[in-house]
């Protein structure tokens, strides 16, 4: 017989039970003569929101009836129900199915016959996509992680630590894993967190520098949880970091690139991404904060300072023609957004401390790295057209006036992302964490790193 941990036994009979009250429920439709059919909350861009003052991406309130005598969704209600078989077969049967495996035991080709009695097939789905997607929907209808329902996904994020684990039935010390790391596993809220002596979690996003700093001691020296995500973050590295936060209250900072994806990737972990919207609440840490690399660690901010005045200028230009235009082509709707652009560069100019350099000019000219079209585009997304439209120097590497009904994510419209993106937009520049290792990891991490936290100097 094969061996089964105790609380991998407790979460399969929990998501048994889930399944069974969900499913018990649709049964009773059919044998009472109702058309079956899934209620699920819509995983749509236009039903996620954000909520303030959570500082959280949510879904919102609209439904999905997924029925299965409609013929437009009759394909999806089969497809989720067959999915959910498999999915009750593998919890019952003890088995641990990837996404991969379920997209494959779920794939077989269904023979029929159409209204004029010609013979045709189709796949039950054609790329795994789909069945993706109808993971996620069961997500949603079950009210579990996937992670909850023991469906692996491969392991990407690292931690290391002065810190004891229990994972399955086997206690494991982080703080004793050589010059390798403990990788996080696929369902990281079965981990018990047993001791913990950290004041703080660092959370890196390039494996390169996590290497670098876990071999240099760093959080031995500073007493830190060590993670990296490897680059964009997986579910399993999200909700680890957010039980480090929220169950041991240590505070997170986040060291990234300085570029628009870097930014990104701060923004998954503090808010959610819209994809995951519905587990925000899980996998989300609204308390995250960016130390850095900041694009003012690199070149200070002078150029937002001393510039404030043309931005103003700019910016009350850019107003008087919008209201010149005809009723046709006018675009009232931009002007509040340049007001309260204009409000959050003089209190970036003017209110923010000042921030000196941490490289030198020739160390700038050898480290920076020019700005793709694609890390432009990435940009304006991320803030909106009109900080693009004020700050850009160069106008011609971008087509803006493709990108106005861009308006950015929210949670950066604040004075510390202007300033750092308005200097971004004025240099066309990025920079990678490596850069600043470059300099001596003695400097990444006994002066950069230790400084920006003690001095408080990140965003929130």
């Amino acid at each position: 017989m094969a061996y089964i941990s105790g609380i991998d036994k407790k979460v399969r009979e929990r998501g048994i039970e889930i399944f069974k009250k969900k499913f018990q429920r649709l049964a009773k439709r059919i044998l009472e003569g109702r058309p079956p059919t899934f209620i699920i909350p819509k995983r749509t861009l236009s039903n996620t929101i954000y909520d303030e003052r959570r500082r959280l991406l949510l879904l919102g309130p609209e439904m999905l009836r997924r029925s299965f005598l409609d013929v437009n969704e009759s394909r999806k209600f089969m497809q989720t129900t067959l999915m959910a078989a498999i999915i009750y077969d593998a919890l019952v049967n003890n088995e641990y199915p990837t996404i991969r495996d379920l997209y494959y035991r779920g794939k077989h080709t269904i023979v029929y016959r159409d209204e004029k009695g010609r013979l045709r097939s189709e796949y039950t789905w054609d790329e795994q996509r789909e069945s993706d997607s109808v993971i996620r929907d069961l997500e949603v209808y079950l009210g579990l992680l996937r992670e909850e329902l023991l469906i692996l996904s491969k392991e990407k994020g690292k931690v290391v630590g002065n810190m004891k684990i229990r994972s399955g039935d086997d206690v494991i010390d982080l703080s004793r894993m050589g010059h390798g790391a403990y990788a996080i596993e696929p369902t990281p809220d079965l981990i018990e967190f047993l001791d913990v002596d950290a004041e703080f979690v660092l959370v890196v996003e390039k494996d390169a520098v996590f290497q670098q700093l876990h071999r240099y001691g760093f959080w031995r020296k500073y007493k830190a949880i060590l993670i990296t995500s490897a680059g964009q973050p997986d579910r399993a590295t999200r909700r680890f970091v957010r039980r480090l936060n929220e169950e041991l209250n240590l505070p997170v900072y986040i060291l990234a690139d300085s570029d628009p994806y870097g930014f990104y990737i701060y923004s998954v972990f503090k808010i959610g991404s819209i994809t995951l919207s519905y587990e925000s609440e899980r996998l989300a840490t609204p308390d995250v904060k960016f130390i850095g690399v900041h694009l003012s660690d690199v070149f200070g901010d002078d150029m937002v300072r001393k510039n404030v005045s043309s931005f103003k200028k700019r910016i009350r230009n850019r107003i008087q023609l919008i209201l010149r235009k005809s009723e046709k082509e006018k675009e009232e709707w931009l002007i509040p957004r340049y007001e309260e652009l204009e409000k959050l560069l003089i209190e970036a100019a003017h209110t923010l401390p000042k921030k000196k350099p941490y490289l030198s000019e020739s160390e700038r000219r050898n480290f920076i790295i020019k700005a793709k079209k694609e890390d432009i585009v990435r940009a304006i997304e991320i803030i909106g057209y009109d900080v693009a439209d004020i700050c850009l120097k160069d106008r011609s590497v971008a087509n803006l006036n493709k990108k106005k009904g861009l308006i950015g994510y929210p949670w950066f419209r604040k004075p510390e992302w202007i300033r750092e993106m308005c200097i971004f937009f004025r240099t066309l520049a990025k920079l990678e964490i490596e850069a600043m290792a470059s300099k001596g990891l003695r400097f990444l991490a006994d002066k950069y790193i230790p400084e920006k936290i003690e001095t408080g100097d990140w965003i929130d």
